[in-house]
């Protein structure tokens, strides 16, 4: 049984490295919004980076709003100075800490060193990395070695991709019966100051199509046999459709959402003998002006992000490439509080004591995962609370140490509880209802 150590033998609960990064700023302020909700009521915590300096403005800045008067607050919080490029700083902040939370990327370049560092010296680590190429690596690379260290590394817990895994558990956990498939369908919503992502996650996502060829080879390392199909095997959407569901056009989900679900459910399968859910997961684009847009840009970048000229202008002019949907600035506060994110799901199943293996399925349900601004409130309240939930809840995780997805991870505990308090939202609006014989379901 691996053991989260709560206690005094390591001087803080929580390290935060990358803290004066663009996301890494955000979740120092998650943070601090969060310190009576560690071990007996007390979170202690640190932050680190390359440069002190930084650090400390970061402190500031997070500290200014929250400390009414209350100096000792800010003094409370450490700075602990650590460089991915030096192991021996990272090894003397791993020994500090109880977890680290990881906020550097793109996380194919610097994670690696990071969670090396972890396994080595026995801290866990939670990132908010949305690679497959890298998660699906660490697991292949650290998954021994940290299950005989007792440490979790658990990546993915950000945006991509607790709503969408957490979300399939939870669908699964409202369905009275076997869950056997589930779509997810996700809607952004911007004010009028409109949105915009930090050029962090455009890096991760052209050097993740530059290298996709070496995802495969990878995924044939594991030597996995495919999932068994329970119920009827679900129909996979064109690239370009119009959906009833979200009413606008949708295309499939290019993010890390499907490969960590289904991580999520081998392990279920394999550990619990639970029914594996097939999933798809899709975003909406919006109208035909939009899809203009999208297919131009889709064009440019597929040509130049086969060519190392081409991913170099694609890395320089992020808000021309994406229309502006990315930037080097990021968004605005005024525009991180006027965005919201949704998560529709729709599912399917049999009811209780039907056979999952005579005939079709007999019900369905929908639920909804929704809360703030998908990049830089919503991820840091997701990555805090998963800190919180393995110091709070150490019998609930899997048994022994590994490299794990959130849906691995915390399965059997309260985190969907947990962030419904902080402003992320899961929801069943639909109970699960029988279909009649000659009704069609929409997957």
């Amino acid at each position: 049984m691996a053991k989260v150590d709560t206690s005094s033998s390591r001087p803080y609960h929580i390290v935060i490295f990358g803290a004066s990064g663009f996301t890494g700023q955000f979740v120092v302020e998650e943070v601090a919004r969060t310190v009576s909700e560690g071990p007996n009521g007390t979170l202690k915590w640190a932050v680190a980076g390359r440069s002190r300096q930084k650090l400390d403005k970061v402190l500031e800045q997070a500290f200014s709003a929250m400390l009414l008067g209350k100096p000792e607050l800010r003094t409370a919080v450490e700075v602990i100075v650590a460089d991915v490029g030096e192991p021996d700083s990272l090894a003397a902040m791993c020994k500090q800490a109880v977890i680290v939370l990881d906020c550097v990327g793109p996380y194919r370049f610097w994670g690696e060193p990071v969670v090396k560092a972890c396994v080595e010296n026995g801290a866990h680590c939670i990132d908010i990395c949305g690679e497959p190429q890298f998660l699906e690596s660490m697991q292949l690379n650290y998954d021994s070695q940290a299950a005989d260290k007792g440490v979790y590394i658990v990546g993915a817990c950000g945006f991509d991709s607790i709503p969408a895994d957490m979300g399939v558990l939870y669908t699964r956990d409202q369905f009275k019966g076997t869950l056997t498939a589930l779509e997810s369908f996700l809607t952004v919503s911007t004010g009028p100051e409109g949105g915009s992502i930090n050029d962090g996650t455009w890096k991760s996502a052209i050097y993740g199509f530059a290298d996709s060829g070496k995802l495969r080879s990878l995924r044939k390392k594991f030597g996995h046999k495919p999932l068994p199909v329970v119920g009827s095997k679900i129909k996979r959407r064109s690239a370009l459709f119009y959906s009833n569901e979200v009413q606008q056009y949708a295309v499939p989900f290019m993010g890390a959402d499907p490969s960590v679900v289904k991580r999520s459910q081998r392990f279920l399968l394999e550990e619990h003998q639970e029914t594996p859910v097939q999933y798809g997961a899709y975003a909406g684009v919006g109208g035909v002006a939009n899809i203009v847009k999208m297919l131009f840009a889709g064009m440019m970048f597929w040509f130049l992000v086969k060519f190392s000229f081409g991913q170099d202008l694609l890395i320089k002019y992020p808000e021309f490439f994406s229309f502006g949907l990315f930037s080097k600035d990021g968004p605005t506060r005024k525009q991180m509080e006027g965005s919201s994110f949704k998560f529709a799901f729709y599912g399917e199943g049999y009811t209780e004591g039907q056979d999952p293996s005579q005939g079709r399925p007999n019900a369905k349900i929908r639920t909804l995962v929704q809360g703030p601004e998908a990049g830089y409130v919503a991820t840091p309240i997701a990555m805090v609370q998963a800190a919180i939930t393995i110091l709070n809840e150490p019998t609930a995780l899997p048994k022994k140490g590994g490299v794990y997805t959130p849906g691995a991870t915390f399965a059997k505990t309260k985190l969907v509880e947990r962030l419904n308090k902080h402003g992320i939202q899961f929801s069943h609006c639909l109970k699960p209802t029988l279909l009649q014989e000659d009704q069609k379901f929409l997957l």
